[in-house]
């Protein structure tokens, strides 16, 4: 008898692999339960589709039930929720929309499940004015919302992928957007830094942020938020995140990880022989930290799906480990990360984690449209290794945070990028590419040829220092840091002498780079030098004291 491979769940995981397991094994038998009406779908499209930057919507359907047949020769049901597993029998019992049960024999079985949105536990989360974005139906329901409620003021619950997506979207049909984040700033896997710089920069081009605040109640035309105080909205979009849906998987006794997700190995293969899983239900290992983690990514339940399809038919395949690369785009504004930040590599690799930051015209300067890219590079200052990087800008940022990726792939070390030959011309890059300078800025910190500081650090250093100021004088009038003197660059050579000996000197200029050229000459003059990565950007982001200037602080 021929093989016979049942798949729970379609879109990205689901499938993938019954297209890779037809692919695989012409000769097994392959279904797919799925209960919703639709099988395979672009499901990060959603909400470009109600933002209207997609306008129709039959472009986000990959591929249906029909066409399943035709081309793979894949049965799909759809409208068919899997109640149970019996993994003894090798059965899962599936409901209809019609109410009848059925059971399902499988030789193999591969769950794509996904991940829930959490619901909010709050009063009035399950009125009809809310909503959260999971699948096509949820984004008609959506549009059938803004119309039918008239919407002119939303909320949006979450500042993450979905939450950031969602807003600019109402915001493209001309609604007024709050969005709420109970962390410091949107995106929190980000560092502080990077997060509060994405959020400023949102903010000014007019979306609303709420950071530090929950939601916690809904009425029919407002939300009571946690600070008692409240707005006015006809439509809330509850986007605080995913779970993964693993009831089936835990009825069958599968053992489950710390991160909460689908413990399986390098084949997809869970804790039974004969069940894989993949996608946003499951846990696999991180490349750089080396821990189980949960990414609900479309990326890897693709790539994860073709893996256990191949296994499943019967060709063996391994999956690798993962980086956690992504994007997202708000109102022209870019943000993309990669590996670990800050926290979760100091906490994989301790001391020995080094920062440095960076910015750089996406392509040559002296051709139009240029615009700066802040790259932060995380790395291990034993062997140089990349942990992780993130990179905020408005175009290329997708380009640097892929070359980067690749090399963390491959195990280069911040040395390594100093050498990437990338392309170059000027309405696309520079001679020295972002990625490069932020090879050189790394690799001069590891030498030994400088010697940085982030702001972060700053905040917590015992021991003496002397903030200097060394951008030119108009600069430092529209502000400074705390107590700094100012020592322009251009003049520093003159009058070096006065500066004051035997303390360490924290140089600071606008964003880096004339306060590493200050450190090289004030070092090679017999001063302890430390310069101020990301400058007085980076440290008005961090949050360090500032002053307004009347006079320069040398003259007073």
């Amino acid at each position: 008898m021929s093989l016979k491979i049942v798949v729970i769940g379609g879109v990205a995981g689901g499938a993938t692999a019954a297209a890779k397991a037809r692919r695989c094994n012409e000769d097994a038998t392959i279904e797919i339960y799925e209960r919703g009406q639709y099988v395979s779908y672009a499901n990060c499209g959603l909400p470009y589709w109600i933002g209207r930057e997609i306008e129709d919507s039959n472009s986000l359907l990959l591929m249906d039930p029909q066409k399943f047949w035709s081309k793979y020769r894949v049965r799909v049901h759809l409208g068919h929720e899997a109640l149970s597993i019996d993994p003894d029998r090798k059965t899962v019992t599936v409901k209809s929309d019609s109410g009848k049960e059925i059971e399902v024999s499988y030789d193999k079985l591969i769950l794509s499940q996904g991940a829930l949105p959490i619901r909010l536990p709050v009063p009035g989360a399950d009125l009809p004015h809310v909503a959260s974005l999971r699948s096509v139906e949820d984004m008609f329901l959506i549009d059938k919302k803004i119309h039918q409620f008239q919407v002119r003021q939303a909320v949006v619950a979450g500042g993450g992928f979905i939450g950031l997506e969602m807003a600019e979207a109402l915001m493209h049909r001309g609604i007024e957007v709050t969005v709420l984040e109970r962390q410091n700033h949107v995106m929190p896997m980000l560092d502080p830094d990077i997060g509060a710089e994405f959020q400023k920069r949102l903010m000014d081009r007019g979306l609303r942020i709420l950071s530090s605040t929950s939601l916690t109640g809904i009425d029919n035309n407002q939300v009571t938020l946690s600070d008692g105080s409240t707005l006015i909205s006809q439509l809330v979009i509850l986007a605080a995140g995913v779970k993964p849906e693993i009831d089936l998987a835990r009825q069958a006794n599968l053992k489950l990880g710390e991160a909460g997700g689908i413990l399986v190995n390098e084949s997809m293969l869970s804790s039974d022989p004969n069940i894989y899983a993949v996608g946003d239900m499951v846990e696999v290992e991180h490349k750089i930290s080396g821990k189980k983690v949960r990414m609900p990514l479309a990326g890897p339940a693709n790539r994860q799906g073709r893996v256990a399809g191949s296994n499943a038919s019967g060709t063996p395949k391994k999956y690798g480990k993962v980086l956690g690369t992504s994007i997202v785009r708000c109102l022209s504004e870019v943000c993309a990360s990669t590996g670990l930040n800050l926290m979760q590599a100091r906490a994989a690799f301790g001391d020995s984690v080094r920062v440095s930051l960076s910015y750089d015209p996406n392509h040559a300067s002296y051709y139009p449209g240029s615009n700066p890219i802040l790259t932060k590079l995380i790395w291990n200052s034993n062997d140089g290794k990349i942990l992780g990087a993130q990179i905020l800008g408005l175009n290329g940022v997708d380009r640097r945070v892929d070359v980067i990726s690749v090399a963390m792939a491959g195990g280069l070390a911040v040395e390594d990028l100093e050498e990437l030959d990338l392309a170059y011309a000027p309405p696309f890059g520079s001679a020295n590419d972002p990625v490069n300078v932020a090879g050189f800025v790394a690799s001069n910190l590891r030498r030994g040829e400088s010697f940085g500081i982030v702001p972060e650090d700053l905040i917590h250093l015992k021991e003496p220092y002397q903030i200097v100021d060394v951008r030119e004088d108009m600069e430092h009038r529209q502000g400074f840091l705390k107590g700094a003197l100012l020592f322009p660059l251009s003049n520093l050579r003159e009058t070096y002498e006065s500066l004051p000996k035997n303390i360490l000197l924290i140089t600071c200029c606008r964003k880096g780079q004339r306060g590493y050229l200050a450190e090289r000459i004030l070092r090679q003059k017999g001063f302890t030098v430390k310069n101020l990565l990301g400058g007085f950007m980076a440290a008005q982001r961090a949050g360090l004291p500032i002053e307004s200037a009347k006079t320069s602080a040398s003259e007073s």
